[in-house]
């Protein structure tokens, strides 16, 4: 008897069978018409009994067949297995990249900043140790120099010579690029734009990874990307986002695998590709934040790039992304965003610039809504994240004269949803866990369904794996940080265990305050300063203008206010005495700025600018400097320490010394063992010192060899300033050989020391190998003429010095002559000082014979020489046949009226002189008035300096003469020039009518009261003058009040003095009033 059950299963057997024989005869006479198949192997598959065993036959020639079948269709260019078939696999890859990837490049960075990187040696300790806030702080928008590498040739050969690299790793801080750039590469690679000598791109993020437990080579390609058949050669593998991996890599305990089918452990696979273990022929392109990098050893990196924040000019692009068409609300915010220093340097990072700009411009929303121009703009980062979260809550919630049940409800929510989400991100944080899954969001309560709602499309980004899971992250680190801290903010009333400890089982803390004090030690003793920000968030969570930001919305109203002074002091309590100060300790002044209590940096920065700083000595002092150091704008430009540093606080602060761009440390009286502390400073692969004084110290040799020490590796010093110092020969050679190695220094400062014709010796040997010195001052250095003679052979060797200061030696004639002979040689100098050398008649009619073929100096000082009418004569045939020099200083030399008169008359042939300085040159009316012939021929000079010479009325008179002539002179100095009333009358005619002069200087001469009228009238004729120097001139009162009046129809003069005039207590009073009605804007001493 047969049961309805297994009558089916029969009768569905048999339709198998029939099935299976159509299929089987189907396959097997198409085969033999393509001639795949000879008849005699065809009938080995008919030969086997039932038609189950028929098939199993055909499935066993099959598979034998497989690898004949492909090699074949290998070599057969036109056979669809063939190359067609593989150009078809890599077609359809490209095009499900493009669909992951998307066609359009991702918004929030332009993407011409993505076409290059730049190439760095490496991590520095600043990006493996420090937050990434920490190393955008530090850096203070100033990056070290480094060779810019274009995408397209990113694993390209950088040399003839060299390979192209299997391991890159490309470093970025957090949300500054990473992924996008990635995508951006693969995008174009789709497209056939870059990378061309890879076959397939294969990218990968830690993302997908981290969804396996278990996973083989083998299976990491072919089971995640379907489409690519058999892998080709040339592959590039892309790993983005090595600090998600959910695992870190242990490169020291990995055992080596080398099958690609065995399923090993994820971080191992990694480990062992990196390695070259599994697919040694594959390229590999790994992206990660600094910290997460540094898991592997430098020695199998090929090759580190980074991804560098945005410049000002991008800033402004990325904030016009977020309101394209809002000019009046883009203007606003990039006003802000450019006066606040320390939020331009954090807005470089575009997911911080999005979320700065989406938060002022809810800010300024808000300001017109509610008609409140005065409400005030976030002053911490704690205040712009609570505008950023109010944003987030669409701004129900605010500005509301009654709450309704419908408001509170909708905070309610919030408030829980946020909950939930600060939890996730605080035990995520502590974890160092920065992906959470499905399974993670359901561990922590967090409702999936209300992940849609606005609030969390603002805090999280969702993204689907190639796995088919969601990962779920925060849209920047800060914003875990941000809403962790809320939530431990919350958590704290209630909690009576350590937040930080999972398991709740540690000693019972109470209270906010106790858990405050055990959240600030946790943060203070990370190594990594991963807890920094939260840091500051829960601190900044605390002041009156955050609570009253996100009372109702998000804290109570007053929220734990009453704990505010007392954490302030749990703060102040992290400061220990006696130790250096760490980055840790810096980012408690950071809390407590965001704690809004800024007393204490705020009493520092006032002693810098007041020059009172050296009282200030304790731990709390010295790690409030540090912190100003980096944050604030009187540091910015440059920081000042002189007269003010021992050596212990000086120690203190040498970690924080690192990122200073220029530092200021004169007379400071410290010796040779401080110059050990500072050159370990120099030598750090962070230091960021750009330049560096130390001037009237007390450094000698030993000192000098320690910064030499530090020359030989430091790649970021470019200005050394060693004036007024005790350095001698042997520490000129120990600089003189760093010199030889050192490719950054630009300039070095001797002045002062007494290096002597040794010291100068090894400089000038250090000059024959050294490009890049481009400024070497040695005035001062009792350099005779055996220095000179040997610098003078350097020169003629040298390309890259610019500027060769040689004032107050001894070098004489004999030096002199000898510098001369380099100058017919040397092509690169363009500034000689030799004021006060001994030089006479003699050296300067061989330094002018060079001048005349020298055709790139550009400045010559010989100012205090013995040069006389005779040399004059030199000077003016040079004068006439050069064509490059535009500065010559010939103050305090013995010209006399002939020797002016043979200046003037070259002067007026000359066409490139710019600057002419013949003060105290015993000149008289004579010379100058051949002085006034020249201006009136010439068109180059714009400053003319005729102070201490007796020129007279007459002189004067010629130089009027030429004013009403001449159209370039700018500045015209005649201190002490014996000039009276008629001197000054004539001025005041030239003025009234000249257009081009800027500067007039006419102290210590004796104009009066007439002079003063004439020059007053044609103030109200003149609108070229900016400055005018009257000083002890015999005005008297009325003379002043003339000058003070006449400033009234004046708009031009921005400076004029009028000090020591016997003006009186009731001319000055009566001179203040004037200038108060007429002048209120200008300058007046008196």
């Amino acid at each position: 008897m047969i049961i309805p059950g297994q009558e089916a299963t029969q009768v569905h057997q048999a339709a198998v069978l029939a099935l299976s024989s159509q299929l089987l005869a189907a396959t097997t006479g198409s085969m033999r018409k393509q001639e795949v198949w000879p008849d005699r192997e065809t009938s080995l598959a008919y030969s086997a009994g039932s038609p189950a065993e028929q098939v199993k036959a055909l499935v066993d020639l099959l598979a034998e067949k497989d690898g004949q079948l492909l090699q074949a269709a290998n070599k057969m260019p036109d056979s669809p297995l063939g190359s067609q078939s593989n150009d078809s696999r890599i077609r359809r890859h490209c095009e499900a990249l493009l669909s992951r990837v998307g066609n359009d490049p991702d918004p929030g960075r332009p993407s011409h900043q993505l076409a290059s990187l730049v190439l760095v040696e490496g991590l520095t300790d600043l990006q493996l140790r420090e937050h990434d806030f920490t190393q955008v702080e530090a850096t203070r928008g100033v990056w070290p120099a480094a060779r810019a590498i274009t995408l397209d040739r990113l694993f390209l050969p950088l040399s003839r010579v060299s390979i192209p690299p299997r391991i890159s790793i490309t470093i970025g801080v957090a949300g500054v690029g990473k992924t996008t750039l990635v995508r951006h590469f693969v995008r174009c690679w789709a497209r056939g734009q870059v990378g061309k000598d890879f076959s397939l791109v294969l990218p990968l993020t830690f993302r997908d990874l981290n969804t396996y437990e278990k996973l083989s080579a083998d299976k990491l390609i072919h089971s995640i990307f379907p489409n690519t058949g058999q892998v080709p050669e040339k592959v590039l593998l892309i790993l983005d986002g090595l600090d998600e991996c959910k695992t870190p890599l242990e490169f020291s305990n990995t055992v080596a695998c080398t099958d690609p089918k065995k399923e090993i452990q994820v971080d191992h696979l990694i480990t062992n590709i990196i390695r070259g273990n599994l697919f040694p022929e594959i390229s590999v392109w790994i992206t990660s934040r600094p910290g997460a990098a540094g898991q592997i050893p430098g020695g199998l990196v090929d090759r580190m790039t980074e991804i560098r924040g945005l410049t000002e000019e991008e800033v402004k692009v990325c904030l016009e992304q977020i309101f394209p068409e809002d000019r009046s609300l883009l203007g606003q915010v990039v006003s802000q965003v450019q006066a606040n220093r320390a939020l331009y340097l954090m807005c470089t990072i575009p997911a911080f610039c999005r979320i700065t700009g989406l938060a002022l411009g809810h800010l300024y929303r808000t300001r017109l809504a509610v008609q409140d121009t005065e409400l005030p703009l976030p002053q911490t980062l704690c205040e712009l994240y609570s505008w950023y979260f109010r944003m987030a809550l669409g701004g129900e919630v605010n500005h509301q004269p009654k709450v309704s049940p419908r408001i509170e409800q909708a905070a309610q929510g919030a408030r829980k949803m946020v909950g939930t989400l600060g939890r996730l991100a605080f035990h995520g944080l502590v974890k160092k866990k920065y992906v959470f899954y499905e399974q993670d969001m359901k561990a922590f309560g967090v409702d999936l369904a209300l992940l849609q709602s606005s609030l969390c499309s603002c805090l999280l980004h969702r993204e689907e794996t190639l796995a088919s899971c969601v990962a779920y992250s925060f849209t920047h680190l800060s914003l875990q940080e941000f809403v962790a801290a809320t939530y431990y903010h919350s958590a704290s009333k209630r909690a009576i265990f350590d937040l930080f400890t999972e398991s709740g089982v540690s000693w019972p803390r109470l209270g906010f305050l106790a858990h405050f004090r055990c959240a600030a030690q946790r943060a203070t003793q990370a190594k990594d300063g991963r807890l920094d920000v939260f840091l500051r968030f829960l601190s900044g969570l605390l002041s009156p203008g955050v609570n009253t930001l996100l009372a109702g919305s998000l804290l109570a109203k007053g929220e734990h206010q009453s704990y505010r002074a007392q954490v302030a002091e749990v703060l102040h309590s992290l400061l220990h005495p006696d130790t250096a100060v760490c980055a840790r300790a810096v980012n408690v002044l950071h809390c407590l700025h965001e704690l809004r209590h800024t007393a204490l940096a705020g009493s520092v920065e006032e002693a810098m600018q007041s020059g009172a700083l050296a009282g200030m000595t304790s731990p709390a002092h010295r790690t409030a400097l540090a912190y100003l150091l980096q944050k604030s704008d009187v540091c910015s430009p440059e920081a000042s320490l002189g007269l003010c540093l021992s050596q212990s606080v000086l120690q203190s602060l040498l970690p924080q010394l690192l990122y200073c761009q220029s530092l200021r440390l004169d007379n400071n009286q410290f010796q040779d063992p401080v110059m050990e502390l500072l050159g370990s400073v120099l030598s750090g692969k962070d230091c960021r010192i750009q330049s560096i004084s130390l001037a009237e110290n007390q450094i000698g040799n030993k000192g000098a060899r320690a910064l030499a020490r530090s020359l030989l590796v430091n790649r970021s010093l470019i200005i050394l300033d060693l004036r007024s110092n005790a350095i001698g020969p042997q520490g000129a050679k120990a600089l003189a050989d760093a010199l030889k190695i050192n490719r950054t220094l630009t300039s070095l400062s001797l002045q002062s020391n007494v290096i002597k014709d040794d010291g100068v010796r090894c400089m000038a040997e250090a000059l024959v190998s050294n490009q890049t010195l481009s400024m070497l001052q040695l005035q001062k250095n009792l350099i005779g003429s055996v220095g000179a003679q040997q610098m003078a052979d350097a020169l003629k060797q040298n390309r890259s010095l610019k500027e060769l200061m040689f004032s107050s030696n001894t070098i004489g004639d004999r030096g002199a002559t000898a510098l001369a002979e380099a100058l017919k040689v040397n092509q690169g100098l363009e500034s000689l000082d030799l004021q006060s050398n001994a030089i006479s008649n003699t050296g300067v009619a061989e330094l002018m014979q060079a001048l005349c073929t020298n055709q790139t100096l550009s400045r010559l000082n010989l100012r205090e020489n013995s040069i006389s009418p005779e040399g004059a004569q030199a000077l003016a045939q040079a004068l006439r046949m050069n064509s490059a020099l535009k500065y010559l200083d010939l103050t305090a030399n013995l010209l006399h009226d002939p020797g002016g008169q043979a200046v003037a008359a070259a002067v007026g042939e000359n066409h490139s002189l710019t600057h002419l300085h013949l003060q105290w040159n015993f000149i008289q009316a004579g010379a100058a008035r051949a002085l006034g012939q020249a201006l009136q021929l010439n068109r180059t000079l714009t400053t003319l300096d005729l102070q201490e010479n007796a020129i007279g009325d007459e002189g004067a008179s010629a130089m009027a003469g030429a004013l009403k002539v001449n159209t370039t002179l700018i500045a015209l100095y005649l201190q002490v020039a014996a000039i009276s009333t008629q001197g000054a009358q004539a001025l005041g005619e030239a003025l009234a009518v000249n257009r081009t002069l800027e500067i007039l200087d006419l102290r210590g001469n004796d104009i009066g009261v007439a002079g003063a009228k004439a020059l007053a009238n044609a103030l109200k004729l003149n609108s070229s003058l900016r400055r005018l120097n009257l000083q002890e001139n015999s005005l008297g009162m009325d003379g002043a009040i003339y000058i003070a009046t006449a400033l009234s129809e004046n708009q031009g003069l921005h400076h004029i003095n009028l000090q020591g005039n016997p003006i009186g207590e009731s001319g000055a009073r009566m001179i203040s009033e004037a200038i108060k009605t007429n002048a209120p804007t200008r300058t007046v001493e008196m």
